[in-house]
């Protein structure tokens, strides 16, 4: 459940960095490419905080946490480096 509502999360974020980067790169695909480099630094220290807290606060180890992280960050990175990609 925990991880759905990370992945939600994520979907917000994604969703406003789109606005911001149209509202600094301009309407169409330049505002798209902007939102996308603006969305993957912050969510790959999302992705990183989600994984301390598993490791500090619900005990599980490194090991056990490291394929969680790896896995909520390509859920969003990937499509947001695509999109970066397709129209930067």
């Amino acid at each position: 459940m925990h991880t759905a509502m990370v992945l939600i999360g994520g979907l917000l974020l994604l969703g406003a960095c789109f606005l911001l980067g149209r509202w600094l790169g301009g309407p169409g695909p330049a505002g798209l490419a902007a939102g996308a480099k603006i969305f993957l630094p912050l969510w790959l220290i999302a992705a990183a905080i989600n994984m301390w807290f598993g490791v500090s606060r619900a005990g599980y180890t490194v090991a056990e946490e490291l394929p969680i992280f790896l896995g909520i960050l390509a859920a969003l990175a990937v499509p947001a480096i695509f999109i970066w990609w397709k129209f930067g």
